[in-house]
């Protein structure tokens, strides 16, 4: 009876091991040097924090050879990237969206329903086209977390990204952003933050196959 418990524990994590593996293993399009990616978010893209050129979206620009085109609104939600994505798309037709928006949602209280709902439209806007989407996880808010310096990602962005079967960029804004010295206020980072954001999307990005 023992012999066979062990096997059966053995089992389950071989199979773990596997389904672990292949998350991992899973790779992407390669995008080249002077194609067009949009970034769709908030004051976080757009740099708030930081001088002009010091923003993530900037500092990709360099590392990557893409051409980025940072439509990150100061104040910007869910609903408001929902509603300005169809003209952005169609005038940029871009072969990457990044989507990083819900943090002002979150801080407006709006329910994580329908913050997960308006970033499934604007993923669905985004596939109906042939658009490979990204999506950004944002922290969750909380004051006690925020002064420990122990953010973490809402665990709405991972459960989107499984239910579309979306690259998630994860851990990043929440581990910058509990880190005093990567802040330029409680909610945004500072030039120094935005550098690690944007060394932190390259990783990510190679590991997913969209940077070579």
């Amino acid at each position: 009876m023992k012999k066979l418990i062990y096997l059966l524990f053995t089992y389950s994590l071989f199979v773990l091991a596997l389904v672990s593996c292949g998350k991992s293993a899973e790779k992407y399009a390669a995008i080249p040097a002077g194609a067009t990616v949009l970034i769709l978010g908030d004051s976080l893209s757009y740099g708030t924090g930081a001088n002009t050129g010091e923003d993530y979206p900037s500092l990709l620009t360099k590392t990557t050879g893409w051409n980025i085109i940072n439509e990150g609104v100061p104040g910007d939600t869910t609903a408001g990237g929902l509603a300005r994505l169809p003209d952005l798309l169609e005038v940029y037709q871009p072969k990457l969206l990044i989507v990083e928006l819900g943090g002002n949602d979150l801080l407006h209280q709006t329910s994580p329903a329908e913050i997960t709902q308006n970033l499934n439209s604007i993923l669905g806007l985004a596939k109906a086209q042939g658009i490979q989407a990204i999506l950004v996880a944002i922290p969750e808010i909380s004051a006690l977390k925020a002064a420990v310096g122990n953010l973490s990602d809402h665990p709405l962005y991972e459960k989107l990204a499984e239910e579309t079967n979306t690259p998630l960029i994860e851990d990043v804004f929440s581990d910058v952003l509990s880190d005093r010295e990567l802040k330029a206020d409680q909610i945004h980072a500072n030039a120094k933050g935005y550098a690690v954001v944007s060394e932190k999307f390259g990783e990510r990005l190679k590991e997913m196959g969209f940077l070579n």
